[in-house]
């Protein structure tokens, strides 16, 4: 493997022997009780005109973690919580850890049939949502399922300010048969949680799969996968008390549990709540708030390049920018540096890898492959091994493509109460993706696409990262997706799904004429539908199988 002897800043990120860390606790609930033993009067929650210290945060999840302990709950039980990115989702996390308990974390969209599976699969015991979202999903379908406990909760409380593009129409609502949360905490405030031992393989949260192939699966992501990857984004990066983490994520999500939750919990920087995203109100927000870091999927900088208020000044302070999730397009990482002068690094990781397997050294800029055009996700970060795989399992040398295998304390456990699927996914603990990419001379890699979302026109293979990243370079287009398409000739062809810009116009047949100049005739697309906007799920990849639907 290379050793980057001309690159001091890829030193210690060599591709085939990663630096090591070793986790500095034994699970995550111990990494901010140090944080809380250090700064307790610092911010730990800044939501709106809201400010919640580590050492009230202390406070209020050991009152949770007595308050839910009254009410029945066990070590080993789950506690699912439904919220959007409000400061209570940290309160619930923290208090379930408190109790001996696994936090399951529940997508905000999901409607009752969803929520029912998932409630289902895990097992949970505890339910806490938003009065909204108890409104107008959770008590209809309740009753069903194992949950004995459901504490509602107000997005309005621990803040003032009532963002009308925020809270619009938004009331606090009367839940019968619920335990309101403030009034449960206030009646255990200054109670001593029961005493729990985890450890570091325990499971700190069910984190369950996007569902974007197939029904969500439950990752069993350990404290031991929470404390390492929260070191990870803190000494890759250098992440420390002193930066204000914006908190564009959705908290269920991986990124944002790990990228947002823990790393402040780590580090003792301020989390920094919207509720949900707004990207004309987080811009104000990121300058008042002087946010230096966030993570986030490529459709967030995209609305906040297209916001109305989209200023250099708004997002001066924001010097560590990462992106995952979904595909970076080379093009947008130069429109967001011409728009707010910072440069996006790439992260990649999945759901079962905790947040990153990869990623790009902070003040370093990815290569991007000159043949496809990919930029590239970065190497592999700390303590992990990731091999390209062919067909037969073997791997493949650098720049033919194949399947990553990923190796490393990161890698969840498997599934939850599903064995063949860990067994197929994780056969000796390396996580077999699905993701197919190579890996260049250097070491850096490249994904090319899902396995699944390859397209076969006549025998040509055709990734649809290719093709969304000549349509995104095109003045008009804001979001692109493709897809293959049934063709009586091909068999299948490319069709492509585009959203435009604000006050830009453009026709279809302009746009494939666009890409038509651009690349090889089997791959330009033969169809081209503008849509108002892309479906994607809440953390931003691409609903291919509902475009595929149309």
């Amino acid at each position: 493997m290379t050793v980057y002897d001309e690159k001091p800043w890829l030193a210690r990120y060599d591709a085939g022997q990663p630096a090591d860390i070793e986790p500095e606790f034994e699970n995550a609930l111990a990494m901010f009780e140090a944080t809380v033993a250090r700064t307790p009067g610092t911010d730990a929650i800044r939501y709106f005109d809201g400010r919640i210290s580590f050492a009230e945060l202390d406070e209020l999840t050991d009152a949770f973690a007595a308050a839910i302990t009254a009410e029945g709950f066990r070590a080993g039980e789950r506690v699912a919580v439904f919220t959007q990115n409000v400061p209570q989702f940290v309160i619930a996390q923290i208090g379930t850890w408190k109790a001996g308990g696994v936090a399951v974390s529940v997508n905000p969209m999901y409607k009752g049939r969803e929520l029912t599976e998932l409630l289902t699969d895990s097992g949970a015991t505890v339910l806490v949502c938003l009065q909204s979202l108890h409104r107008d999903v959770a008590a209809a379908v309740l009753p069903g399922t194992t949950v004995r406990t459901v504490i509602t909760t107000s997005e309005l409380d621990l803040q003032t300010r009532n963002e009308p593009a925020v809270f619009g129409g938004i009331e606090r609502i009367a839940c019968p048969g619920t335990l309101d949360l403030f009034e449960l905490l206030d009646r255990h405030r200054g109670a001593t949680p029961p005493q729990v031992r985890l450890g570091p393989d325990d499971v700190a949260f069910l984190t369950y799969t996007s569902g974007t192939t197939g029904p969500p699966k439950g990752a069993m992501t350990t404290h031991r996968n929470v404390v390492f990857n929260a070191q990870t984004y803190r000494d890759w990066i250098g992440l420390d008390g002193d930066d204000v983490v914006l908190g564009i994520a959705p908290l269920f999500h991986i990124t944002g549990l790990v990228g947002h939750v823990a790393i402040s919990l780590l580090t003792g920087a301020p989390l920094v709540l919207m509720y949900r995203l707004d990207p004309a109100l987080t811009l104000d927000i990121a300058e008042a708030q002087g946010a230096t870091f966030s993570v986030g999927s490529i459709t967030v900088f995209i609305a906040l390049m297209n916001a109305p208020n989209a200023e250099k000044s708004k997002l001066a302070t924001l010097r560590k920018v990462y992106s995952g999730g979904a595909p970076i397009p080379p093009s947008t990482v130069h429109a967001f540096r011409e728009a707010f002068g910072h440069y996006i690094h790439n992260i990649y990781g999945l759901t079962e890898t905790t947040s990153p397997s990869h990623a790009v050294p902070h003040g370093a800029e990815a290569p991007v492959d000159t043949a496809s055009g990919a930029l590239s996700v970065g190497v592999p970060v700390y303590n992990t091994v990731v091999r390209i795989v062919g067909e037969d399992g073997d791997d493949l040398p650098p720049g033919e493509v194949g399947e990553l295998v990923t190796a490393g304390p990161q890698v969840v456990a498997g599934y939850w109460n599903k064995p063949e699927e860990t067994a197929a996914a994780l056969p000796g603990g390396a996580l077999h993706t699905g993701d197919v990419g190579y890996m260049d001379a250097e070491g850096w890699f490249y994904i090319v696409d899902r396995k699944k979302d390859q397209i076969n026109a006549g025998g040509y293979k055709i990734w649809p990262r290719e093709v969304e990243d000549v349509l995104y370079e095109h003045p008009a287009v804001r979001e692109a997706a493709v897809v293959g398409v049934p063709d009586e000739y091909r068999g299948e062809t490319v069709k492509a799904f585009v959203s435009l810009r604000a006050q830009a116009d453009a026709t279809p047949e302009e746009i494939i004429a666009f890409c038509k100049e651009r690349m090889a005739a089997y791959k330009y697309p033969r169809g081209l539908e503008i849509l108002d906007e892309i479906p994607k799920t809440v953390s931003g990849k691409v609903l291919r199988r509902e475009l595929r639907s149309r």
